[in-house]
């Protein structure tokens, strides 16, 4: 089977270096129209000198214009169809994967053909092999991986995402002579400094720590021919905007492009318009599509202790169950309750080690931790199959997040349930939220013995007894920093699964002049650039 080339919509890089003859990108500000501008900071603020007066006989802004897209090229029906080589064929068969899902089934013959592509799919749909395997497919055959130049690069939002779209690319590049590697904070740098003088033909990695080597002479980005920006949305909501910008102005503009995103808003639509000329738009779903498999339920607890309660009822049953949190001492504590009261429980937030965030995944993969308690930033990472149960301790910060915290269940056509414990006083916000996300469901006073809880847990499973459970620990506790906080990251833009989360030990600046506490408990969630 011949492998897919370079085709005249992907023009080659002469000489392999895209550095020279490169087309000079117009100067920040003199052409470009970018959603946003100048608000810097946080909340914005004001720009460009002071406003005084109502908005009273101004002029109205000017609609924005449509995005240009093109309407994608038929999807295919198999892998041998679209061309894939057959040692790459041969290695997602051994694997149990012999028909493509519907998003790598309408990505693949628009990524192969060399063309710029706008992906919009959610978690769990498949994307990963979407991008990955026509990557695998283009830059097969280019013979030893160059010293310090990738030819690919996977950008992601987390290290655990990073770290599982390399164990899930990993073996498949293997079979068609390409070298893989993770890159990110909390571990050595000093040894992906090495690796990337030995070589490496692709690169998964988040923004900072990219950032880190480019600086330090480590990675040059001049010969990448395909990059990929997976979860585009959330990388713009963690504050990495700017980092992704210096990421793609270091790549050739000849280069191939692929973004995938949940949504198609605000940053996402700016670095589409600056990095995507024209792409392909290839959406498998609406923003607001529901999953068929998928029984969301709202249910509403009389306090705090009776939230904590239904928490523990909803989680005794069988199989995973994936909790979240708003902040790092909430995941320690509730991880720990859960524990005491026979349920193993793990935290898993960016206070963590990064040792200790591995081995809370492993623990929940294998089934030895039945629950796995998060943060939503260090729970971007979190893709384990047959999660049976999403449980939400309280409202999510906005119909985006709880959209992406329930695509953790019910993949794959299976089935699963997503939960929302709330208390009275967020009801309203419980009842816009899910109005904006398109989910009809209604919020029903609960107690912890109610059938409803006892309904959606299922048939319980077995009790541990919390003496024989090795208590979970709090971040605090762990190896950490100095002020007993958690350790520093090796990256210096805060990449702690999240943005500028850097625990009770003090922040560091990050690279767009935002920083975290200093003290006080830390809260690990999204920090929203808008």
């Amino acid at each position: 089977m011949s492998q897919p080339s370079n085709s005249a919509t992907h023009p080659s890089n002469p000489g392999g270096s895209p550095t020279g003859g490169r087309p000079a990108r117009p100067a920040r500000g003199s052409g470009r129209t970018r959603s946003g501008a100048g608000h810097g900071g946080y909340g914005g603020g004001r720009s460009g000198g002071s406003r005084r007066g109502s908005s009273l006989g101004r002029r109205p802004a000017p609609a924005r214009p449509a995005l240009p897209t093109r309407e994608p090229r038929p999807p295919v029906e198999s892998f041998e169809a679209a061309g894939l080589p057959a040692r790459l064929v041969r290695a997602l068969a051994e694997r149990g994967i012999s028909t493509p899902f519907p998003v790598q089934a309408a990505t693949l013959p628009d990524v192969l053909a060399g063309e710029n592509v706008l992906g919009r799919a959610k978690t769990g749909s498949g994307k990963t092999l979407g991008f990955g395997l026509p990557m695998l497919a283009r830059l097969a055959g280019r013979g030893p991986a160059t010293p310090l130049r990738p030819r690919g690069l996977i950008l992601v939002p987390t290290r655990e995402l990073a770290q599982q779209v390399s164990d899930a690319l990993d073996p498949l590049s293997r079979s068609v002579g390409l070298w893989l590697r993770p890159v990110y904070g909390g571990t050595s740098i000093s040894r992906q400094i090495s690796m990337m003088r030995r070589g490496v033909h692709i690169v998964v990695a988040t923004p900072g720590r990219l950032l880190d080597l480019v600086e330090r002479g480590a990675c040059q980005l001049d010969e990448v021919e395909v990059t990929v920006l997976d979860e585009a949305d959330y990388m713009c909501d963690l504050g990495f905007l700017p980092a992704v910008r210096s990421i793609l102005d270091a790549t050739s503009p000849a280069a191939q492009r692929l973004m995938f995103s949940a949504t198609l808003d605000r940053e996402v639509e700016v670095l589409v318009r600056e990095y995507l000329p024209e792409p392909v738009l290839v959406a498998v779903d609406s923003e607001n599509s529901q999953v068929t498999t998928l029984r969301r339920h709202a249910l509403e607890a009389s306090d705090r202790y009776s939230q904590l309660e239904v928490v523990t009822a909803l989680t005794g049953g069988q199989g995973r169950t994936l909790v979240f949190v708003r902040t790092q001492r909430d995941a320690d504590h509730v991880a720990a309750d859960l524990t005491k009261a026979g349920v193993p429980a793990e935290p898993l937030h960016g206070g963590l080690p990064q040792g200790a965030r591995t081995r809370a995944l492993a623990g929940f993969a294998d089934g030895t931790r039945r629950v796995l308690v998060a943060t939503d930033v260090a729970a971007r990472g979190i893709h384990v199959d047959d999660v049976r149960l999403v449980v939400h301790m309280g409202p999510p910060e906005d119909s985006k997040t709880y959209q992406h915290r329930g695509g953790r269940t019910a993949r794959a056509g299976a089935e699963g349930a997503d939960v929302l414990v709330t208390l009275a006083a967020d009801r309203g916000k419980v009842r816009a939220m899910l109005r904006t996300a398109g989910v009809d469901t209604q919020i029903t006073p609960v107690g912890p013995s109610d059938p409803l809880v006892a309904e959606i847990a299922g048939p319980p499973a077995p009790r541990v007894e919390p003496g024989s459970i090795p208590a979970p620990r709090p971040a605090a506790d762990r190896q950490g920093g100095r002020f007993g906080g958690p350790a520093r990251e090796g990256s210096r833009y805060g990449e702690r699964g999240g943005f500028g989360n850097r625990g009770a030990g003090g922040g560091r600046t990050s690279r767009d002049g935002r920083g975290a506490p200093r003290r006080g408990p830390q809260v690990d969630r999204p920090r929203h650039t808008d």
